[in-house]
C-alpha cells in the first residue's frame, strides 16, 4: 500500500486549535463524528485495553452550561485579557483574542466532544490511562481536519470536574481528558505554524545534548555539539530582558565566567556590538575571549559568538518565551564551533578521545549554564 506522505504531513502540520474560523451555522452530521472516532480508536493503547469513551454533546442547554463552566474557569479571564491587550503588540495578544472568541461562542458550536477513559489517575504511572487516550483524541482532531472540520484542544473545564460529571452523568471512575468544540471550518487553507526547529529541542543520548548535524559515532566537533538549560521565571519580559543583556551579571553565578566589559564604542546590547569576556579555571588560569553580538531581538533573543564573527569558536544565546499563564521561559543555549577555540588544543592532546573531551566540556558548561539560569531567575524574581 502506498501512503501519500505529503497528504499525511499536511494534515499533521496544519491540525491545530481552530477558534475564530469555526463555522457556527453549518450543521455537523453525527456520522462524521462517529467516523472520526472510529479512526481515533485505532490509536495504540496501554495494555491493549479498550477503555476510551466519547461523549458527544449537541443539546443547546447542556452546551450553554458547559460554556458557563468554561468561562468560570478561564473564559472570563481570556475575555478580560483580550480587552486589556487590545491595540497592543503584546506577543500573546493574537492567541488571547482567539481564546476569548471561543469563550464567547462555545455554546454556539454545533458539537462538543469530550474524550474520556475508564479509570482515575492515582499518580502511580501505571499504563492504560492518559497514555492510552491522548493519542486517540489527537487522532480524532486530525481526522476532523482531513474532512474539513476543526476543533480546539481545551482542558480548563476539567478544573470543574465535579460539576462536569454531574452535568453529563459521568461516573466517578471515569476520567475526562479534554473538551473539543467541533465545527466545519471557514476555509481549509491552514498552514504550518512557526515552531522551534527539531534540532533545537531534540536531545541525543542524554537530556540537553544538541547537535547541528549528525551526530556521528563517535561525536566530533564537526557535528556542532551543544547543550541547553531552561527555567520558568515569574516576571515580566522586560525585567528578564534587562537581566540577560547585562553581560556581567552571569559572573555572580558561574564557576568559570568572571565578568565582561563592553568594548570601546559600545555601552549596551545591539546587533554588531562587541565585548570582552573574562574567564578562569584552575587548570588554565585567567583568559579573555572576544565576543560579538549576533542576535539582538528585543525582547525575544540575545546571543553572541566568540573569537571570530564569521567562524566562531562557540555561539551562546538566551531566548525569552512568554508563558500563557504569565511569566517567561528562559532558554540558555550553547553551540560549540565551527571555528577553533581553546577546546581544540585539548582534542589535539588527546587523539582518539575527541568525543570524551567534548562530553566533559559540555558537562562543565551545562552545569554553569544551569547556575546562571537559576541565578537570573532568583535575581529577577527578587527584584519583582
Amino acid at each position: 500500500m502506498n501512503i501519500d506522505t505529503e497528504a499525511v504531513d499536511l494534515a499533521l502540520t496544519t491540525t491545530r486549535a481552530v477558534r475564530r474560523r469555526l463555522d457556527l451555522e453549518r450543521p455537523v452530521d453525527d456520522q462524521i463524528i462517529l467516523d472520526c472516532i472510529d479512526i481515533a480508536e485505532q490509536a495504540p493503547t496501554g495494555g491493549n485495553q479498550s477503555s476510551r469513551r466519547w461523549i458527544v454533546v449537541r443539546d443547546p442547554e447542556i452546551k450553554q452550561e458547559l460554556a458557563e463552566l468554561y468561562r468560570e474557569v478561564v473564559g472570563g479571564f481570556m475575555i478580560e485579557a483580550r480587552d486589556r491587550l487590545a491595540g497592543t503588540d503584546h506577543p500573546r495578544a493574537p492567541v488571547v483574542r482567539s481564546a476569548a472568541h471561543l469563550a464567547e461562542h462555545l455554546a454556539e458550536v454545533p458539537v462538543i466532544v469530550i474524550p474520556a477513559i475508564v479509570g482515575r489517575h492515582d499518580g502511580s504511572g501505571a499504563p492504560g490511562l492518559f497514555d492510552s487516550v491522548i493519542q486517540s483524541a489527537w487522532s480524532f482532531c486530525v481526522a476532523l481536519r482531513a474532512r474539513g472540520l476543526g476543533s480546539a484542544w481545551t482542558t480548563a473545564v476539567l478544573a470543574k470536574a465535579p460539576e462536569l460529571k454531574e452535568l453529563l452523568g459521568i461516573p466517578d471512575e471515569i476520567t475526562e481528558i479534554a473538551m473539543l468544540p467541533v465545527a466545519w471550518t471557514k476555509g481549509t487553507d491552514f498552514r504550518p505554524a512557526p515552531r522551534t526547529p527539531a534540532r533545537e529541542i531534540t536531545f541525543f543520548d542524554g537530556y540537553g545534548r544538541t547537535y547541528e548535524s549528525g551526530p556521528k559515532t563517535p561525536v566530533r566537533m564537526a557535528d556542532g555539539p551543544g547543550t541547553m538549560v531552561e527555567v520558568d521565571i515569574a516576571a515580566e519580559v522586560d525585567d528578564v530582558w534587562a537581566a540577560v543583556t547585562d553581560i556581567a551579571l552571569p559572573a555572580q553565578f558561574s564557576d568559570e565566567f568572571t565578568g565582561a566589559t563592553w568594548d570601546d564604542g559600545f555601552d549596551g546590547p545591539a546587533l554588531g556590538a562587541t565585548f570582552t569576556g573574562h574567564n578562569y579555571l584552575e587548570v588554565l588560569g585567567d583568559w579573555e575571549v572576544p565576543c560579538f553580538v549576533d542576535v539582538c531581538e528585543e525582547p525575544a533573543a540575545f546571543g553572541w559568538c566568540t573569537s571570530d564573527l564569521d567562524n566562531p569558536g562557540a555561539r551562546w544565546r538566551f531566548e525569552l518565551q512568554p508563558l500563557m499563564g504569565g511569566g517567561i521561559r528562559l532558554i540558555y543555549r550553547l553551540l560549540l564551533g565551527p571555528g577553533p577555540s581553546g577546546l581544540n588544543a585539548f582534542i589535539d592532546q588527546n587523539p582518539g578521545k575527541e568525543h570524551r573531551v567534548i562530553a566533559n566540556r559540555l558537562r562543565v558548561h551545562r552545569a554553569n549554564m544551569q547556575r546562571v539560569a537559576d541565578g537570573i531567575k532568583a535575581h529577577v524574581e527578587a527584584v519583582v
